[in-house]
């Protein structure tokens, strides 16, 4: 029978349950990649689970990426432990500066056919080389790192047809655009996105990257091109072409669905505040004006797109109103720009230089101005995710970013009268891994010591769910609540060590001055017995990978999240620290529950064993409401140990 590429990879990797869509599976996991903001949990984690000292993985990398600011002690101590645990258990240290995890993922690291499952939601884009990439929960990414198997639900299969090449001005970027305008971000849980069809051959690696990337915002498992003759030529360049190999679907292969997208018909395209699949026409927006300008993120900061960049540039001057910066990938690709002079002609156009990072992707850094537009060529544009409350930002290509860093306005490029630059692949990149730390044979890691600063705390551990839940609406949110509102980034990062410290600021964009905060609010009803609850809309939890935001509500003893549908990611990462991922079986019952409510469940453990349906009271309004429990066997059993730690432990 002809299968999919996806499933061709899945079932060269499965190890419990069958290929029947909706059914979990646990696929073997060959690599995993962490990154310092979720990495810490992830590692403290991982040693909590046993006695085991070394990774079972083929290959686990741990990259300092995200916390790189260190203002105060807590992005270094996190540094330090970071690399003193990575000596100890056999994995390879990226050092801050080397680079993005996914950037530098796919250069040294990524292989075709490999299952690669990391800590952040955007390490689908392995999937630009032909691997099966997976973004999930810290906790998972432990148990994996530990030999067990990541498990998901069978997916089905989006192919997306590409037919035509791309014309000049028009990127890759515009490519998922335009898929996020036809799937948008929720509904497409369970899914993973496959590209097939000539128009797959006109597009790099980096250009591949870029869409797998950012598929991330579909809310699909992953996202996955095949390995073919570029990806081979990719690898060559890297020095690593034993790594290559040629995969494909099968001819005749049947997907779930086929969406086909003519590259030749793409035009540029921008993702407008509040949410990636908010897209409109780069011509509609022309004559918007443009304060602000960042080109990079894990998205877009790769070699050809920053020698687009400064091809553009060279020997022009930035808008005297726009304030311009890149950052390139990887320390390789900074290398690469100061070696040819292209970082030259950037620098001298006017540009700001940032670490090889995510800094403002994550609202660590070039926090936009009120009232003015952000053009960036990132992957999320959440209400401020920048840093900024009522942020406006346009996520665009690099394309349409330095043409707008130039006039100072939106213009479609290809009215611009610039014409677009050439860039050509490079034969060999150059290579470097100085910045990277290989794994000490395990003799030698036995004598390591962990480096463990004071603002270092052990998570506490999940516990058991009552038999019956006595509970309380703490908060009561709307459609699209993503892991920054629950857990917001930036500036407060620092504090990921640490839960009962970033604990305080669990739901901080809805806390009002002068009011009790949702984290008082539910601390309270702890110390009474009582479990919170917090009930909303439709995709609760989209966006990040980010475990903290089930773990701190967890610590605040938030038992409950009942709401219309709830993101993958984020309800793994629920029932893995023992939180009731709970939907509503008739969607009109959210509108007759209000913050406050007194809610009641019995018999809940007997139910998590076998039912698919709760029945809970509200007992402020004295009415009863059906509560769906879509739960594999395994997710059930995970509830009822108290947590996916209990669980592993036995």
């Amino acid at each position: 029978m002809a299968k999919t590429l996806t499933y061709k990879i899945i079932e060269n990797h499965l190890v419990d349950g069958q290929l029947e869509k909706g059914k979990a599976i646990g696929v073997k996991i060959d690599q995993t990649l962490t990154q310092d903001a979720t990495g810490t949990t992830a590692f403290l984690l991982f040693e909590s689970m046993g006695p085991s000292e070394r990774v079972k993985t083929e290959l686990s990398v741990s990259y300092i990426d995200h916390n790189m600011s260190q203002f105060g002690p807590e992005n270094h101590n996190d540094h330090l432990y970071l690399q003193s645990i990575a000596a100890k258990t056999g994995v390879y240290f990226s050092r801050p500066g080397n680079g993005i995890c996914h950037q530098v993922h796919l250069e040294r690291f990524g292989k075709p056919g490999a299952t690669l499952l990391g800590s952040d939601s955007h390490t689908p884009t392995g999937g630009g080389i032909g691997m099966l990439a997976i973004g999930a929960g810290g906790l998972d990414v432990a148990v994996a790192m530990g030999g067990g198997a990541f498990y998901i639900n069978c997916p089905k299969v989006i192919g997306v047809k590409l037919v035509g090449a791309l014309a000049p001005w028009v990127a890759s970027k515009d490519i998922i655009l335009k898929l996020l305008s036809i799937l948008t971000t929720k509904g497409n849980v369970d899914c993973v996105v496959e590209y097939f069809g000539p128009g797959v051959a006109t597009l790099s690696v980096p250009q591949r990257a870029t869409v797998t990337n950012m598929g991330a915002e579909l809310g699909v498992t992953s996202s996955v091109f095949p390995s073919d003759e570029l990806t081979r030529k990719f690898l060559a360049a890297q020095g690593r072409e034993k790594d290559y190999k040629p995969l494909a679907a099968d001819e005749g292969c049947v997907y779930d669905r086929v969406i086909e997208i003519d590259l030749s018909n793409l035009e540029p395209m921008a993702a407008c505040s509040p949410s990636p699949d908010n897209i409109k026409t780069i011509k509609s927006l022309a004559g918007t004006k443009v304060n602000q300008v960042i080109i990079g993120s894990c998205t877009n900061s790769s070699f050809t797109d920053l020698m687009m960049v400064a091809k553009t540039l060279k020997g022009k001057t930035i808008h005297p109103a726009v304030e311009f910066a890149i950052s390139p990938g990887s320390k390789q690709i900074m290398n690469m720009l100061a070696s040819n002079g292209a970082l030259a002609d950037i620098v001298g156009a006017g540009a700001r230089i940032l670490e090889s990072g995510c800094g403002p992707c994550i609202g660590l850094g070039f926090s936009p101005a009120d009232g003015i537009v952000t053009v960036r060529t990132f992957n999320r544009n959440f209400t401020g995710r920048t840093g900024t409350k009522n942020d406006n930002v346009f996520l665009v290509s690099p394309q349409v970013a330095v043409i707008a860093a130039l006039k100072g306005e939106i213009v479609d490029p290809r009215e611009s009268g610039i014409e677009e630059p050439k860039v050509e692949m490079p034969f060999e990149f150059t290579i470097d891994d100085n910045m990277i730390q290989k794994p000490l044979p395990a003799k030698e890691a036995k004598a390591v010591k962990v480096l463990r600063g004071s603002t270092i705390v052990v998570p506490e551990p999940a516990v058991k769910l009552p038999d019956t839940l006595q509970g309380k609406v703490v908060l009561k949110c709307g459609d699209k609540i993503t892991t920054d509102h629950i857990m917001p980034a930036g500036a407060l990062l620092k504090y990921r060590s640490n839960v009962p410290e970033y604990s305080k600021y669990v739901f901080n964009c809805f806390n009002e001055q002068g009011k009790p905060t949702f984290a008082q609010r539910a601390l309270e009803l702890k110390k009474k017995g009582i479990g919170g609850v917090v009930i909303a809309a439709e995709s609760y939890g989209q966006g990040s990978s980010r475990e903290h935001a089930a773990l701190c509500p967890m610590y605040l003893g938030v038992k409950m999240i009942i709401a219309k549908s709830i993101e993958r990611i984020h309800k793994a990462n629920l029932i893995n620290f023992a939180v009731l991922p709970a939907e509503f079986e008739n969607p009109a019952d959210y509108e007759k529950i209000g913050a406050g409510d007194e809610l009641e469940v019995k018999n809940l453990n007997d139910a998590i064993k076998s039912a698919d349906v709760i029945t809970i009271k509200d007992k402020s309004g004295n009415f009863e409401f059906k509560g769906k429990l879509t739960l594999s066997p395994r997710d059930r059993k995970i509830l009822l140990a108290g947590g996916l730690l209990n669980f592993t432990k036995g």
